[in-house]
C-alpha cells in the first residue's frame, strides 16, 4: 500500500550542490520545498572532524562516503556487441551518498567553461569545417558564456573560490589564465600556495612559452563569509580533501555553504534515507505529479508536487528518467530518442616526475586543488589544423596528498614489493610530483546509457546500462596533450626520471576498474532542438514542463575541465528563470 502525503510546491531529488542550491533559492522565493536524499544525514563539523576523518583505510580505500554498489550500481560494456555485467565494486568513478552528495569528497577544483566549450559544434565547424566532427554527436549547449557568467560568478562567491583572474572585464591580467572567458570580478580569495616542484613546473612552462597560473580552488585561503552568510576558514593543507570531508570548514561543501543557512527555513524539509523509485505522471502524460519513494522504514510513499527537480548524480538522473518513462529513450540503431544520448566521460593521462635530493616536495602538505596549471592545450586554445582531433585538456602539476596507502611513488622498473620497493619508496616519497592531463570527452552515437534487459536492483528495477569506450578522437587528443606534458617534465631542472600513463592510449579499452575521475556527464542533455536534447536551454524538459533537470547529465559532451563549476552555473541560470519566469505562470518556456 502506498502512503500519499500532502502536496508540496516543489520536490527535489538529491541533496548535493545543485539540490540544496535549488532548495535555498526556491524556498526563499516562497516555494515549499521537500528534498529527498538517498543517503543519511551528516554534518561538516561533527561528521568530518580530525583525527577520525583522517582515516585513509575507511574513506579512501573502503569508500565510506560513496554509494554502496549492492544497493545502487549499473552494468557496463564497451560496445553494443558485448553483454553488460554489473559493476559490483566502485572503481573508475565514485558517486557520493548522503547529505552533500559528491560535494563532500570532491577535491575542490573549481573551473569555468571556456566560451567556445558552450558552442563547441558551431565553433569547430566554423573554424575547421564540418568534417572535423565526423563520427561524433557533439552539439552546442544552447546557452552562452556571457549568459552564464553572472551565475558562475555567484557560485564562486558561494564557495569563496581562491584564484587569480586572467581576464578581468576583458583585460588580460598577469598571473592568471589568459585563455579564460571574461570575468566580471576578481576571485573572492587569493590563490593557494605552491610547492618547490610546482614552482619548477611554473618556471619551465614559462620558459617554453606557456602561461602557467594557480589552479582555481574551493579550498579557501582566508576567512570568508559567502553571500548566504556561511563562514569558511583558511585551508590547512592537510592533504585530506579527495575522498574526505573537511571538518575545518576550509573546503567549500554543500552542507556548510548552503544547508546550514537553509535548514531552519519554514519552506524547507529534508528527508534522508529515501530511495526515489520513479517520477509519477498525470493521466495525459504531459506533466509530472510528484515522486514515489521508499522511506527509511521501508514504506512506499508518494509525494505529490507541482514541480519536480531532478538533482541526483548525473547517472542516477538518467536512470530515474528511464524507469519513470520521462522522455523518449535513445535508440543507437535509429539515432532517435534523447534520454541516454550523448553520454561521455573524462580522458585522463598523467606524467610521474621524480627529482634528485635537492628538490623536496613534502607531499603530506597538499590540498585537493593545490596545482600550477597551463591551459595552452585546452579546448580550442591551440590550432587543431591537421591534428586529427578536437578538444584538449589542461596540464597541471598537482599536489593533493601524501597519504601512505595510496601515495607510493616509485620509478619505472621498481619491483611491486620487497626490499627494493621499500628502498625506492623511501628515496622518492619526498621528491616527486605528478603532472595531470585532464582532457575533454567527445560524445559519439555509440556511447550511451539505457536500461539493462537482464539485471535488476533490490527494488526490482532494471539497472542503468552504460555503453562506453574512448572515442578515437579522444585517444589522439590525449596522446598529443600528454606528449606536451612529458616534454615540460623532461625540461624541468633536477628531474631524474619521468614515466607516463594514458588510460585512453591506442588499443586500451576503457575499464570501470581503475579509478580515473568522477566526471560522468550527459544522458539528459541541454539544447534548443527537442530531437537532440532532453531539456531546453532553461533546464526544463521538453515533454514535461514541470520537470527541471540539474547537474552534469545536462552536458552534451565533456569539456576539459572539472564539471562542478559549469553545472552550478547552469543550476543558478535555471533557478533564475524558474523564479522570474516560470513559477508565476507554469508553462513551457520554449516551443518544441
Amino acid at each position: 500500500m502506498v502512503t500519499e502525503l500532502p502536496k508540496t510546491d516543489v520536490v527535489i531529488v538529491g541533496a548535493g550542490w545543485s539540490g540544496l542550491a535549488a532548495a535555498y533559492e526556491l524556498a526563499n522565493a516562497g516555494q515549499r520545498c521537500v528534498v529527498l536524499e538517498r543517503g543519511g544525514w551528516r554534518h561538516t563539523v561533527t561528521s568530518f572532524g580530525a583525527p577520525e576523518e583522517h582515516d585513509e583505510l575507511k574513506y579512501a580505500r573502503q569508500k565510506e562516503h560513496m554509494i554502496d554498489t549492492p544497493i545502487k550500481t549499473l552494468s557496463f560494456r564497451n560496445s553494443s556487441a558485448e553483454t553488460a555485467l554489473p559493476m559490483r565494486r566502485l572503481g573508475s568513478f565514485l558517486p557520493g551518498k548522503g547529505l552533500g552528495g559528491s560535494g563532500i569528497h570532491w577535491n575542490g577544483q573549481l573551473w569555468r567553461p571556456l566560451p567556445s566549450d558552450l558552442n563547441m559544434a558551431s565553433h569547430y565547424t566554423d573554424r575547421y569545417g564540418a568534417s572535423v566532427l565526423d563520427g561524433m554527436s557533439v552539439q552546442d549547449w544552447g546557452v552562452s558564456y556571457d549568459e552564464l557568467e553572472p551565475h558562475l560568478d555567484f557560485f564562486d562567491r558561494i564557495c569563496g573560490t581562491a584564484g587569480k583572474a586572467g581576464n578581468l572585464n576583458g583585460d588580460v591580467v598577469e598571473g592568471g589564465n589568459p585563455f579564460e572567458g571574461t570575468r566580471s570580478a576578481e576571485y573572492p580569495t587569493p590563490p593557494m600556495k605552491s610547492s618547490p616542484p610546482q614552482e619548477i613546473f611554473r618556471k619551465t612552462a614559462q620558459q617554453m612559452g606557456y602561461h602557467p597560473f594557480q589552479m582555481p580552488s574551493a579550498n579557501v585561503t582566508e576567512a570568508y563569509k559567502n553571500p548566504y552568510g556561511a563562514q569558511l576558514h583558511p585551508c590547512t593543507y592537510c592533504g585530506f580533501c579527495e575522498r574526505f570531508g573537511c571538518g575545518y570548514m576550509a573546503k567549500a561543501d554543500p552542507i556548510i555553504c548552503i544547508y546550514d543557512v537553509l535548514k531552519d527555513h519554514e519552506n524547507f524539509e529534508l528527508r534522508t534515507e529515501t530511495h526515489v523509485l520513479r517520477v509519477e505522471k498525470s493521466a495525459d502524460g504531459q506533466t509530472a505529479t510528484g515522486v514515489t519513494y521508499i522511506d527509511a522504514d521501508g514504506r512506499e510513499v508518494f509525494q505529490p508536487a507541482d514541480t519536480v527537480c531532478l538533482n541526483a548524480y548525473a547517472l542516477w538522473n538518467v536512470h530515474l528518467m528511464l524507469v519513470s518513462g520521462l522522455g523518449t529513450p535513445y535508440d543507437p540503431e535509429t539515432g532517435t530518442g534523447t534520454v541516454g544520448r550523448n553520454y561521455s566521460y573524462q580522458t585522463i593521462a598523467a606524467a610521474s616526475v621524480f627529482f634528485d635530493k635537492d628538490v623536496w616536495s613534502n607531499p603530506f602538505m597538499g590540498a585537493g586543488a593545490m596545482g600550477v596549471t597551463i591551459d595552452d592545450f585546452n579546448g580550442d586554445n591551440f590550432d587543431h589544423t591537421d591534428l586529427g582531433f578536437v578538444g584538449g585538456g589542461y596540464i597541471s602539476a598537482t599536489q593533493t596528498n601524501g597519504r601512505p596507502i595510496n601515495y607510493q611513488p616509485t620509478p619505472p622498473g621498481t619491483p611491486s614489493w620487497g626490499r627494493e620497493w621499500k628502498r625506492a619508496l623511501r628515496d622518492n616519497y619526498l621528491h616527486h610530483i605528478g603532472l595531470t592531463v585532464h582532457g575533454s570527452s567527445m560524445s559519439t552515437p555509440q556511447n550511451y546509457l539505457d536500461l539493462d534487459p537482464t539485471y535488476v536492483d533490490d527494488y526490482g528495477q532494471p539497472l542503468l546500462r552504460m555503453t562506453f569506450d574512448f572515442p578515437d578522437n579522444d585517444r589522439r587528443m590525449s596522446s598529443y596533450v600528454l606528449s606536451k606534458a612529458e616534454e615540460i617534465a623532461r625540461n624541468m631542472d633536477h628531474v631524474t626520471e619521468v614515466s607516463t600513463v594514458n588510460r585512453a592510449a591506442e588499443g586500451a579499452k576503457y575499464s570501470v576498474v581503475p579509478y580515473q575521475t568522477t566526471h560522468n556527464v550527459g544522458g539528459s542533455v541541454i539544447g534548443t532542438d527537442p530531437r537532440t536534447s532532453v531539456v531546453n536551454r532553461y533546464g526544463q524538459m521538453w515533454d514535461h514542463h514541470n520537470v527541471f533537470v540539474f547537474g552534469a547529465s545536462l552536458f552534451p559532451q565533456n569539456l576539459g575541465y572539472n564539471p562542478t563549476g559549469p553545472l552550478m552555473g547552469l543550476a543558478y541560470w535555471t533557478l533564475d528563470h524558474m523564479k522570474n519566469d516560470y513559477l508565476s505562470n507554469q508553462r513551457p518556456l520554449m516551443d518544441a
